[in-house]
């Protein structure tokens, strides 16, 4: 639940915009004077505070100053709100932070968009906070291998420029980590970082998440909202799995890049936006141009530099490291001792072709330690089938055709769900299944809809 704290004078308005609030999910709190409302925040953290200029004991503008001043973990993100407004006012109050400036009387509509927006900004900046926290204290790539190094080398070289990147790369390989490691080390890294993923959002709605829409453009849907590529301005944008976008929302992609402009669906005025544009995909993007499924100069545009994230079974030399690396990081999370690893199930770890790269490997880490609770060192008898041939199960785990056929479509889906980073829709499109079947296939296999 999001926690809105409420500032005005006027009882009245303290109490409708409380209810109204409330019947919209949010926790509200309020205060009458700037005293009340500084108590109220040390006492509890708020994702967006409702500030009105004119208070008993003190100017609201001081206020949003003070608050400005808070660390940036707890600062709740401040719109103004004002019987009296103008113009200056309204300048000053976002020169000293504010995210938005509301006239009264407020409009509903008006003020459910403003504090949607301003929480999804608030949550953004706090992942942004987390990520570079992360990177503070870790490599960008756990590993030395010598095409590891080469993209750390690459990172240091381009993060600092505004050239577009492509990364290519498996699915699991980490494509969306050298994304992010690039942000962290550009002109950009106070700024957000905003992730599209082109493969997990069905293809109706992909222009609207893009480019945002505006009144009447979604029946049914909120008034307004904006789109990544708005609320990535001033940042970076990553579009993941690039090569899953349709032809249509490729050619408004090339338009928006060409002069950093584009229209919201259903809006009528461009927007202007200065965004750093990062991309990814699993798939060979010339082999798609040949079939006509990309277009040749979206691919130009994109392609200014290249990074290949290369599979874990080139870099077999990493794999003790990020398995100790993963180890400790599932051991703090779970509360549990130091572990270490045996040679024998290093051995076979490293044997492993791993065609779910680091994410399967991660994955298995996560199964072997919640599965053995009490033990402090992985042996090769903890770890699950991992056959160094196939990547996978042997024909002789199959007792019959049917278990066989089973394992194979279970693997298969998962493939497709993981794909769709666990969006059922999209895994039921790229399956070629309806929703209702490919459930109804899940419980059939034991598969859960978050495995």
């Amino acid at each position: 639940m999001n926690h809105v704290l409420v500032v005005d004078d006027e009882a009245e308005i303290r109490s409708s915009l409380e209810e109204i609030l409330r019947e919209e999910g949010f926790g509200v709190a309020t205060a009458a004077t700037a005293g009340e409302a500084l108590v109220l925040l040390q006492d509890a953290p708020y994702d967006v505070v409702l500030l009105d200029i004119w208070l008993p004991d003190r100017d609201g503008l001081d206020v949003l100053a003070d608050l400005h001043q808070m660390a940036v973990e707890i600062r709740p993100e401040v719109v103004i709100i004002s019987g009296h407004g103008t113009i200056e006012t309204a300048v000053k109050a976002t020169k000293l932070g504010a995210f938005d400036f509301l006239e009264k009387p407020l409009s509903l509509d008006r003020t459910l968009i403003v504090l949607k927006n301003a929480i999804e900004a608030r949550r953004l900046r706090a992942e942004n906070l987390e990520f570079k926290r992360q990177f503070s204290l870790n490599s960008v790539l756990t590993g030395e291998s010598v095409p590891v190094k080469a993209l750390r080398q690459q990172i240091r070289l381009m993060a600092p420029t505004n050239g577009r990147v492509l990364i290519y790369g498996e699915s699991g390989t980490g494509k969306e980590l050298i994304a992010r490691a690039i942000h962290a080390e550009s002109l950009r890294r106070d700024r957000v970082f905003v992730e599209l993923n082109c493969a997990a959002i069905p293809e109706a709605h992909i222009e609207a998440e893009l480019f945002g829409y505006r009144h009447g453009a979604q029946p049914g849907g909120p008034p307004e909202q904006r789109g990544t590529l708005e609320r990535a301005d001033g940042g970076t944008l990553f579009l993941d799995e690039v090569g899953d976008m349709s032809l249509k929302t490729q050619a408004k992609v090339l338009s928006a890049l060409d002069d950093q402009m584009f229209t919201p669906v259903g809006g009528t005025q461009p927007l202007r936006v200065d965004v750093r544009l990062i991309a990814s995909t699993n798939k060979d993007l010339e082999e798609e141009i040949a079939k006509g499924n990309f277009r040749e100069d979206l691919f130009y545009r994109l392609n200014v530099v290249p990074f290949v994230v290369p599979p874990l079974r080139e870099r077999k030399r990493d794999i003790p490291l990020l398995a100790h690396e993963f180890l400790a990081e599932f051991g703090r999370q779970y509360g549990r001792p130091r572990m270490e690893t045996g040679d024998e199930a290093l051995e076979v770890l490293c044997e492993y072709h791993w065609p779910g790269n680091v994410r399967e490997l991660r994955n298995v880490i996560e199964r072997v330690l919640i599965l053995n609770p009490r033990v402090l060192r992985i042996e090769r008898k903890h770890l699950p089938p991992l056959n160094p041939k196939s990547g996978g199960r042997s024909n002789e785990d199959f007792s019959s055709l049917q278990q066989a056929r089973d394992a194979y479509e279970r693997e298969y889906i998962l493939k497709k769900i993981e794909e769709a980073r666990n969006n059922i829709s999209r895994a039921a499109e790229l399956l070629g299944l309806e929703r209702s079947h490919l459930y109804r296939k899940m419980k059939a296999l034991g598969i859960g809809v978050r495995e």
